[in-house]
């Protein structure tokens, strides 16, 4: 999958399941954006810090998060409007993980 890095779409980054599975193990964007809504390069800054807090933090670095930051995170590419557009696109992969379980057959308690 690719996100567009850029307004004018001359940018993009590629993300690949991987990463996104990557990003819901350490919940990287819960709580991320303000109250306002935003997503502006204060946002990504957080990100970025809370990103390195979580790598100073490990014992043993997690080889996934560290393709993160360098394909996706820290990429030259990356900017506000980029993580806008990532920020989306989990969103939907999420919604796509979770749509099976709801397709379940309810078990009755009787």
């Amino acid at each position: 999958m690719k996100i567009q890095a850029n307004v004018s779409g001359s940018r993009s980054i590629e993300i690949t399941d991987l990463h996104l599975q990557t990003i819901d193990k350490y919940a990287l964007l819960s709580n991320l954006v303000d109250s306002n809504g935003i997503v502006d390069e204060d946002v990504l800054d957080k990100l970025k810090f809370n990103v390195r807090s979580i790598l100073e933090s490990e014992s043993n670095s997690d080889k996934n998060l560290l393709d993160l930051c360098l394909d996706v995170i820290y990429n030259n590419n990356m900017k506000a409007f980029g993580l806008n557009k990532l920020m989306s696109l989990y969103t939907e992969w999420k919604a796509k993980q979770e749509a099976p379980n709801e397709d379940a057959e309810p078990t009755s308690s009787i």
